[in-house]
């Protein structure tokens, strides 16, 4: 597999992309030193202990409260296990007022703060260093029995005493030396945080994690990437010194373009766009629907334009196998978490649903979140879990449409134009004005007018006021605003949306509804009954407008 990772750098923010065999398959954003919490390290104060929820919400400084649940809280077993959760009650573990060390475990999402745990754990570049347990730990994804049993050796006899690490995947093929170093620079960390816990006011922040590049390089540049590509110099220098420290023989592979935007020039941030849409095409012609809500996932699988070339099974067999690739994509590439459920299309043969689950255990293995695959259902729903750590690329680039409140959809023209009638209806019961303005979207102002100003005509009878209606563009398709004219020269000014004489270019939307040999345009909504444009419907013209009315107006070709 080629690997690549690409770190775009701004002023405003930091972007890394990471691309496997030309796909693009994570990205990682940070916009503030202070946007990211997961890892951080607190000295809090415990400020409500609650038995019915068995957890306790921490005063660590920040505008929410940190939830710790209390198997975060109680004490280890040498194997890295909890001392059974089910016995024991938060009342006995924590206190109001207490002093405790947390490390931040999950970021805060929507209206929920963040989560903690007093579990701490130190990412080191081969080890993780956990100083509250007494635990040795190697990366399941080194397969070799014998390189595991050497690891877990060097580990046992590295680690301090009463403290547990876990050896990470790199370590794989490491010198004890790099290893030992590695453990040495932790160890000086953990006395750091201690130190400064002990000494400094609470709430207080004792240790923040590395920032984003810095993560990366600890986390993810390894053997298996094929090069980095970084178009700040400033940011390439500090990663080839950081690499002198933890692994000078990767420099190589660490590459400067200084370019104002590298994922433009490399098609990344079409390929971020694409991630936003709720529709996913695959090269075949079918695609995936994906619908995210605050706790769960639905994916959809649709053969769209794919018809196949054999028989009906063949296809839905092809088309399920290459969205069982695309979702193990989605998943990282969206950072999507929680429950997750994938509704394949219907196959007959087991056979087939076995290999379709198969190819989708496999490729979910690529992804270090940890992902559980928990079989179909009788429905033939996949059902899966992802664990959340961070907030979702779309909770990153995207917020809640303020208009349709991240419903997704806005009411009609139609609906609004019924309300907007009601409303008009209950003002003129109100006011002893004889005119009222009424201002909207051009989409329902042309509604309410109607054809040839018939609807404005018998709301006005309706209501036995004088209505003048205004489209404008500026109001949203929901919003309208209804209001009583008293004073005459504010009702003159309100009415010329037009004026004799005045030159425009128009498109003519329709024919007229009693003269077909006249067109009709609107501004906003407002009616120009053009004369002679009834067979140019569709084509934008250039009119002079020769007489106005209140409803309308009349106009030429020029």
């Amino acid at each position: 597999m080629y690997k690549e990772i690409f770190v775009n750098v701004v002023e405003e923010e930091t972007k890394v992309a990471v691309m496997e065999d030309h796909q693009l398959v994570e990205i990682f954003i940070e916009r503030s030193q202070n946007q990211r919490l997961v890892g951080n390290i607190y000295k809090g104060r415990v400020e409500n202990v609650l038995p019915g929820m068995q957890a306790a919400f921490v005063n660590i400084g920040l505008e929410k409260n940190a939830f710790l649940y209390v198997e975060d809280a109680i004490p280890s077993r040498g194997d890295g296990h909890q001392h059974g959760v089910v016995n024991v009650n938060i009342g006995d573990v924590l206190k109001q007022g207490q002093d405790i060390i947390v490390q931040i475990i999950k970021e805060p999402i929507g209206t929920k703060g963040p989560r903690v745990t007093t579990h701490i754990t130190l990412p080191g570049r081969f080890m993780v260093l956990m100083p509250t347990v007494d635990y040795v730990g190697i990366s399941r994804r080194i397969e070799r029995e014998e390189e595991r049993e050497r690891l877990k050796e060097i580990a046992n006899q590295l680690k301090p005493e009463g403290m547990g690490v876990i050896v990470r995947t790199v370590a794989e093929g490491m010198e004890e030396e790099e290893i030992q170093q590695d453990m040495q620079v932790l160890v000086k960390l953990w006395q750091k945080v201690k130190n400064k816990a002990n000494n400094g006011p609470v709430p207080n922040l004792v240790h923040r994690d590395l920032e984003l590049v810095h993560r990366v390089i600890r986390d993810a540049f390894s053997e298996d990437v094929n090069r980095m590509v970084i178009n700040s110099r400033y940011e390439y220098e500090r990663v080839l010194e950081l690499l002198d420290l933890i692994d000078p023989k990767l420099k190589v592979k660490v590459k400067l373009e200084e370019k104002e935007n590298l994922f433009e020039e490399m098609g990344i941030d079409l390929e971020l766009e694409k991630a936003l849409k709720r529709r996913v095409w695959l090269k075949c012609g079918a695609y995936l629907v994906i619908d995210q809500a605050e706790a769960l996932t639905a994916i959809d699988v649709n053969t769209g334009k794919y018809v196949g070339s054999t028989n009906l099974e063949d296809t839905v067999l092809k088309t399920n196998l290459d969205a069982a690739v695309e979702i193990a994509r989605q998943l990282r590439l969206r950072n999507i978490g929680g429950i997750i459920i994938v509704d394949f299309i219907d196959m007959e043969e087991e056979q087939h649903r076995r290999q379709v689950l198969s190819l989708l255990e496999e490729k979910i293995k690529a992804d270090k979140t940890k992902t559980n695959i928990l079989g179909i259902t009788q429905l033939g729903l996949v059902e899966m879990t992802r664990k959340k750590v961070r907030p979702s690329l779309s909770e990153v680039l995207q917020k809640a449409c303020p208009y349709c409140e991240g419903r997704g959809k806005v009411l009609s023209e139609e609906t609004v134009g019924i309300q907007l009638i009601n409303q008009v209806c209950q003002l003129a019961r109100r006011t002893g004005a004889e005119t009222i303005l009424v201002e909207a979207n051009p989409l329902v102002a042309a509604r309410l007018i109607g054809s040839g100003g018939v609807g404005l005509k018998e709301l006005e009878a309706r209501t036995g006021k004088n209505l003048y209606v205004r489209g404008s563009a500026s109001h949203h398709i929901e919003q309208v605003t209804v209001k009583p004219l008293y004073d005459s020269e504010e009702i003159i000014s309100n009415s010329k949306l037009v004026t004799p004489g005045e030159i425009l270019e128009v498109k003519v939307e329709e024919t007229h509804i009693t003269n077909v040999n006249d067109g009709i345009a609107r501004i906003d909504g407002y009616i120009l009954d053009i004369e002679g444009a009834g067979m140019m419907v569709g084509k934008t013209v250039k009119v002079e407008i020769d007489r106005v009315y209140r409803t309308y107006a009349k106009a030429r070709l020029v």
